[in-house]
């Protein structure tokens, strides 16, 4: 696979989400940390440079050695990076008299710039950052201002470098796309040959090769992610795939059968193992998320491990992992920051003696769904909400018990139920409800109740990264609200969560 545009990270948390928006125009790109810098950049048509949680000014600030990419080949500096080119090449990067994070707009372009073709003022972008340039780099020339930034966007003059202090990858800068896809296909013209057809085509020949004559386990949830990778791997591998899906105790209502008899058809070779009663014991008294987290990988490690003896000669566990459950787990080839842990990324222990293969890795949700369109998956499958691996374990805030798992499944049930009859199903990316650790007072039948409060939420995304919360109907809040009350046991209150991601996560825990 040709890597036609290098992204360096300096450790942003968005870095994974400009080669999202670099592969949304049939881009393949690679992330490499900023100082780990390839010394064959000849497949390299263009680079990116991300943002980062450092300031340029501070003594332990990233600071690469460029020789070999300015001024030879077409580079975009964004946020961190715009600051570390004025602040090293004869520019001023000083403390912001305010705080620039959040929505702006453009309340100026230059005119005639390609590097801003099909794009006009008052176009929102997103900040994120403390400093700001106060004086351009030499032979810089400004391109772009917000109403606070007055050097939002500049160029170098006898270069194809370009810079820019906001971030054009999340969603919330509305023309982003376009600025990326003017600077890669316009300015860089990087080919646009990286396609979900391509993907699977040498994803599969890439299994064939790697794997071999080899046996993989692989654990199926009924979720996008390991079902393209189930699907992937059978095109590769054929009847050398045995596929598990493993009860935690911690799916929705019903949902292990369902999901045994969704794979009926697909022909694939899968066999359900509850494990329920082992994961809610390994659970017991646990509150903290990141060590319900930890139980959790450790049994399902445990469970595949048992699975896998029980098979001859496996040699490989195979999972649905994607970026971003790598990127909030691990730096993913550079030294971003941790948010949380996945269970299902960071490697086996020792005493599993198998090797791990992850088709979907360098691959975002969206990405997974248009692979799985290609290889022909049903497509009520491929829209189905994203559901967290450690299952409804990090939406019960506190210990666990099977009457709060029973709570929690019974409100899901309703609210998700809720929305595909309101026909409001597809236009959510992600809904769930959260048990909190509180009673509340209540009256039923001219009765007090003291009775738990349920949180429901529902987002839209594309990625996971970056989400805002749903204005969902309030005929069907109140609707859904009151059929919770009134059909689950052990609830009085329904509340809303209205936070966005960023600062708030899309789940609780």
């Amino acid at each position: 696979m040709q890597h036609n545009v290098l992204i360096l990270d300096f450790g942003s948390q968005y870095t994974q989400l400009i080669a999202r928006r670099v592969r949304e125009l049939n881009i393949f790109c690679e992330i490499f940390p900023f100082n780990k810098i390839p010394s064959d950049l000849s497949s390299f048509k263009a680079v990116i440079l991300s943002g980062s949680p450092f300031s340029v000014r501070a003594e332990d600030a990233p600071h690469p050695d460029l020789s070999l990419i300015r001024g030879k080949m077409p580079l975009l500096a964004v946020c961190y990076g715009a600051q570390y080119l004025a602040h090293f090449c004869g520019g001023e990067v000083a403390p912001s008299s305010i705080r620039e994070y959040g929505r702006a707009n453009l309340t100026y372009i230059k005119e005639d710039e390609n590097f801003f073709a099909g794009i006009t003022e008052n176009s929102q972008v997103w900040m994120s950052h403390s400093d700001t340039i106060k004086t351009l780099p030499t032979s810089a020339v400004k391109l772009a201002s917000t109403h606070d930034v007055e050097n939002a966007a500049y160029k170098i003059e006898g270069e194809q470098t370009y810079a820019i202090q906001f971030h054009p990858e999340v969603y919330h800068s509305t023309d982003g796309k376009q600025l990326l896809e003017n600077f890669l296909v316009k300015i860089a013209e990087v080919p646009q040959n990286f396609t979900p057809n391509a993907f699977a085509e040498e994803m599969v020949e890439e299994l064939k090769e790697k794997l071999g004559n080899d046996k993989v386990v692989l654990g199926l949830s009924g979720g996008v992610d390991s079902t393209v990778a189930a699907v992937l791997l059978n095109k590769a591998i054929g009847p050398n795939l045995y596929c598990i899906f493993v009860n935690n105790g911690l799916l929705r209502k019903n949902e292990f059968q369902s999901v045994l008899d969704q794979y009926k058809d697909m022909g694939l070779n899968v066999k359900g193992v509850d494990a329920s009663d082992r994961f809610l014991d390994a659970l017991a008294d646990i509150s903290d998320p990141e060590l319900k987290r930890k139980a959790i990988g450790r049994v399902f490690i445990e469970v595949f491990d048992d699975e896998a003896n029980a098979l001859e000669d496996v040699k490989w566990l195979a999972q649905g992992t994607i970026y971003p459950d790598v990127i909030e787990s691990i730096s993913v080839n550079g030294p971003s920051a941790t948010i949380k842990s996945h269970h299902n990324v960071g490697g086996l222990p020792d005493f599993m003696k198998l090797k791990i293969v992850e088709p979907l890795r360098m691959l975002f949700k969206d990405e997974v769904r248009r692979v799985g369109a290609t290889l022909g998956i049903d497509a009520e499958l491929l829209g189905r909400h994203p559901f967290p691996g450690p299952g409804l374990s990090i939406r019960i805030l506190g210990d666990i018990t099977k009457e709060k798992v029973r709570i929690l499944q019974e409100v899901d049930a309703v609210f998700i139920d809720g929305l595909k009859s309101w026909g409001l199903y597809d236009s959510v990316w992600q809904a769930g409800a959260i048990l909190l650790p509180v009673n509340s007072v209540g009256v039923m039948g001219d009765e007090r109740t003291y009775e738990k409060v349920v949180a429901l939420r529902a987002v839209e995304s594309t990625d996971g990264m970056t989400a805002d919360w749903v204005h969902l109907p309030y005929d069907f809040l109140m609707k859904v609200s009151n059929d919770i009350i009134n059909k689950v046991k052990g609830v009085n209150r329904v509340v809303y969560d209205i936070s966005s991601k960023p600062p708030a996560t899309i789940e609780w825990e």
